[in-house]
């Protein structure tokens, strides 16, 4: 398939920004060294304004990715086609390298949570994501990775834990997976299980793309906010990663509170240098 998830086709972007409205004007003004943006597809899923306008400036200097969070690939409603109808215009316009969402669901009955819910871990929820993922690469015919989520309940039902179960839906559908290191750092103390193992666990062949951002530590749980700079137990699970997976697509998320762009490409900076990374982008993509 051409959407399949195989180490031929990844490529390497390099090291990225979340893109947010709060420095739109900046990376056109200064045009900064990042490698690429991740845009979240709710904010441009509809005609016109200010969005779309700086989207297309931006486009034509940076690559770009999509990201989502509304598709409630986990859900038991049918999957929404005027959201999907939307989701793929808009990629025809960005023509990102990849889509993502978030395995999860985020409603039931036609009512949007707005939360990334989480799913039980059984052979019965893999068949039934693949199936839909299936349906969302059919739609987009272009490469689609599924996000895991941070958690803080756990179903009595769950057959695997849940790095088994996001690599057997990966497997299943054929798909990428974008592996958010700091959501397993905080499952990890949430739930009581080793990161590493997650790590190890995940196929390295299925992987596009890395998140780090920050958190909020309350004492006895761990609640994913992206409010904050990535604490240095997610910096040195990074590393761990980068070591099994090797040069992976990385990005900073920040989503609240958001700093001026110059402190996000000192924590840019960071990643290159947690990860030793000196090479160039374009000689790794191209190999």
């Amino acid at each position: 398939m051409p959407n399949s998830a195989t180490p031929q086709q990844r490529p390497f972007l390099g090291f990225g920004l979340g893109l947010r409205p709060d420095h739109y004007q900046d990376v056109l003004d200064i045009q900064p060294d990042v490698d690429w943006f991740e845009i979240l597809s709710e904010n441009y899923m509809v005609p016109g304004g200010k969005p779309l306008y700086f989207l297309d400036r931006i486009r034509e200097r940076y690559p770009l990715v999509m990201h989502g969070v509304s598709l409630s690939i986990g859900g038991t409603d049918d999957l929404d086609q005027d959201y999907l109808n939307a989701l793929t215009v808009l990629a025809d316009r960005v023509q990102p390298r990849w889509v993502s969402d978030h395995l999860c669901w985020t409603g039931f009955n036609g009512t949007q949570l707005h939360d990334l819910m989480p799913l039980p871990y059984t052979d019965e929820a893999v068949e039934h994501v693949a199936r839909r993922v299936r349906q969302v690469q059919d739609r987009l015919q272009r490469p689609f990775a599924l996000e895991n989520v941070s958690s803080y309940v756990t179903y009595g039902v769950s057959q695997m834990p849940e790095w088994a179960f996001l690599s057997a839906v990966a497997e299943e559908a054929d798909c990428g997976i974008l592996l958010d290191i700091n959501n397993i750092y905080v499952s990890a103390f949430n739930h009581g299980f080793d990161p590493m193992e997650y790590i190890d666990a995940v196929p390295t062949e299925r992987v596009y793309q890395f998140h780090l951002a920050g958190h909020t530590h309350a004492g006895s749980h761990i609640i994913d906010t992206h409010d904050a700079p990535v604490v240095d137990d997610v910096w040195a699970l990074y590393a761990g990663a980068w070591k099994r997976f090797g040069p992976v697509s990385t990005m900073i998320e920040r989503d609240d509170r958001i700093p001026p762009l110059a402190e996000l490409l000192d924590e840019l900076d960071r990643a290159r240098a947690v990860v030793g990374f000196a090479g160039q982008v374009d000689a790794l993509a191209s190999a």
